[in-house]
């Protein structure tokens, strides 16, 4: 075997080309309507999308005549009332390059119902899984490849944006470790159960000193109000609070009325500091 030497210019000559991470849309500018956690509620998706401008044609497709997509937090499923006419028009709008999709801690969950795998099924995935029953067979598999593709947050606009599940501190953006991951769709939790028996959730949000704007849901509140440049979007629509959107740059919130109360929460929603208690948390390089 000859070995084959090349001098410095010929290496040089050689195009590089640079791979980006599935979650660096550090191009990606918008404009964008940035949507929390919807839960089957699809009567409301729709009355929310056609206030923001959204032109919607059935259940398969959404667009904007300025161009602008839509950002969905993830948690699309589980205790509404139409999980499929919901995953339908979210995954036709992926589709035709209207929306961006997060995975929520509730399509990762019925991601593994779907495959045949042992979960329990509380917190409304049992609704979800008998909509998705009576659909044709073809649904189930498309719902889970759908599922099977959604990364756990995207750093979009230069940097200035940060759109999770859960939320995501600094030291995390752009990363692709399991840590990060899970952290976009748990949260940080104590591995605890409190009286609700609901995981213990620390209050990130309120150590974040990053200078990207983070965007997320999970943790729902009364109402979406800004801390350290942090804001959760999960108004409750599902507990007959509200969806809420919103419009990124320009930073308006846009929310429509539940029209029911479709599922009784398990405890009443947080005050808006999203998350008890609070912890000594290490930054990490």
């Amino acid at each position: 075997m000859t070995a084959v030497r090349r001098g410095s210019q010929e290496l040089s000559e050689v195009p590089l080309e640079q791979e980006h991470l599935s979650n660096d849309r550090h191009d990606d500018h918008g404009p964008f309507d940035i949507i929390g956690d919807v839960h089957g509620c699809y009567v409301e998706l729709v009355t929310l999308l056609r206030a923001l401008g959204y032109k919607v044609s059935k259940e398969s497709a959404a667009s904007h005549s300025e161009g602008r997509r839509v950002l969905f937090l993830g948690d699309l499923v589980d205790r509404g009332p139409a999980t499929p006419a919901v995953l339908r028009l979210v995954m036709g709008m992926v589709h035709a390059g209207s929306a961006l999709c997060l995975s929520g801690n509730h399509e990762v969950k019925l991601l593994k119902a779907l495959q045949g795998r042992n979960v329990s099924t509380d917190h409304g995935l049992d609704r979800s899984l008998a909509q998705v029953a009576a659909e044709p067979p073809e649904f189930s598999t498309r719902v889970a490849t759908f599922i099977d593709g959604l990364i756990g947050h995207y750093v979009l606009d230069n940097g200035r944006l940060v759109v999770a599940h859960a939320g995501l501190p600094e030291h995390m953006h752009g990363r692709t470790s399991n840590e990060a991951r899970s952290f976009s769709l748990y949260g940080d939790t104590s591995g605890e159960i409190d009286e609700y028996g609901l995981p213990v959730r620390f209050a990130w949000a309120e150590h974040y000193r990053g200078q990207a704007m983070v965007v997320y849901g999970h943790t729902p509140v009364p109402k979406a109000v800004w801390l350290n440049r942090t804001m959760c979007l999960d108004t409750g629509c599902v507990f007959g609070g509200q969806l809420t959107a919103l419009r990124y740059p320009e930073k308006e919130l846009v929310s429509v009325p539940a029209g029911a109360v479709y599922y009784e929460p398990a405890r009443p929603l947080d005050s808006g500091r999203v998350a008890r208690p609070v912890r000594d948390v290490k930054i990490r390089p």
